[in-house]
């Protein structure tokens, strides 16, 4: 568990689908992990499947050559390309990573890591299995006993899940248990989706880009808060990320609506040193936002106006740059998210530019608008 607080950040780098050392996703992999090691403020960085784009020993070295150096932990699971060769054994060797499933409570949250790939015969034959999925029931059940919010990191929806009864099983056990966030790769593009009880997010991917420029995913969970926003790889320092308030789209429960003292909380990632974080409501006035000795989360108690649509935070560094994160929180005349489809793209919110999700949907895979 963090030693800073119990908020849970960590960047989503997407899809790699490595080939080659001079490919642009090699080049652009190198050049995200470096940005990331400039910073601090993260708990991990995690990379969501299809690391090798055909599950070679050389790409899974080229993988993991990049990150060697990077201070930060990083954890990864499999994708469908990962078991091109027709089982994981490359991956496994190539990347030595911990035997999938595996759970650890990190910053207050259960995060639980997941094999969609290895009970499946390749290709997109996702399966969890028998034995995962009573771990998997086991782990959700200790973290509700333990009243600890969970995330999920699995390669794509638990609606693709192919075997019989358990696309809809395990969307159940989530949908009913203590997970606020469930993070994903495979879509190609950046979705976020509201069942009105979990937060679905999907990063685009870093090798096959089908929408947009390259860039990753930074998100939190704040107190059972969940924050996602899209950084673009040439967009400079500094990055901000409010955490809390939720905005409305996000929203997971009545415990989430604004009314009256509430605490406003950011964090701002970069280089340089942070020479000011300032907060607005509406086209009120900037007023200051603190944080506790080097640490790069902010935060201020407010009284929120009765009437008030808009919060504002932005940051100033050192270097002369700014960037401003802005939510709108949902107030007691807002409609809370219920779900379609539980488990799917279905309860998906459409487009929303300030995050990066474009609303394309343009992907090679079972969810994507094809061209």
């Amino acid at each position: 568990m963090s030693a800073r607080d119990d908020i849970l950040a960590f960047a989503h780098v997407g899809d790699l689908h490595l080939t080659g050392p001079n490919a642009d996703n090699a080049r652009d992999y190198r050049a995200i992990i470096a940005q990331l090691g400039a910073t601090d403020g993260l708990d991990f960085v995690f990379l969501p499947g299809d690391n090798a784009d055909n599950g070679l020993p050389e790409q899974y070295a080229l993988a993991r050559a990049t990150l060697e150096g990077l201070s930060l932990p990083v954890h990864i699971i499999t994708g469908d390309h990962d078991m091109e060769g027709g089982s994981l054994d490359a991956f496994y060797a190539g990347l030595s990573v911990p035997p999938l499933p595996y759970a650890t409570v990190i910053s207050g949250t259960r995060c639980l890591f997941l094999d969609m790939c290895g009970s499946g015969r390749g290709g997109p034959d996702f399966r969890l299995g028998a034995e995962q999925i009573t771990w998997f029931e086991r782990e959700l059940a200790e973290a509700e006993a333990r009243e600890e919010p969970c995330a999920i990191f699995m390669h794509s929806y638990p609606a693709d899940l192919k075997a019989v009864g358990e696309a809809a099983h395990v969307a159940d056990l989530i949908h009913r248990g203590p997970v606020c966030l469930v993070e994903m790769g495979h879509t190609h593009y950046n979705e976020l989706a509201n069942d009105g009880r979990t937060i679905y997010a999907a990063c685009r991917s870093t090798g096959q880009i089908e929408e947009g420029p390259v860039g990753y995913a930074i998100a939190a969970i704040n107190r059972g808060v969940v924050a996602w926003r899209f950084k673009e790889l040439a967009r400079p320092w500094p990055f901000v990320l409010i955490t809390a308030p939720a905005d409305k789209r996000l929203a997971r429960s009545e415990e989430h609506r604004i009314a009256g003292e509430t605490e406003v909380g950011a964090l701002v990632l970069g280089h340089a040193r942070v020479a000011a974080c300032e907060y607005r409501i509406d086209d009120g006035p900037w007023r200051p936002m603190h944080r506790s000795g080097d640490d790069r989360r902010y935060h201020a108690r407010i009284d929120w106006p009765i009437g008030a649509r808009r919060l504002a935070v932005r940051a100033r560094d050192d270097d002369g740059g700014i960037d401003e994160d802005v939510v709108e929180p949902a107030d007691g005349d807002a409609v809370l998210a219920t779900s379609r489809g539980i488990g799917s793209d279905a309860d998906a919110i459409g487009a929303w530019p300030e995050r990066g999700v474009l609303g394309t949907q343009l992907g090679p895979n079972r969810n994507g608008r094809h061209w």
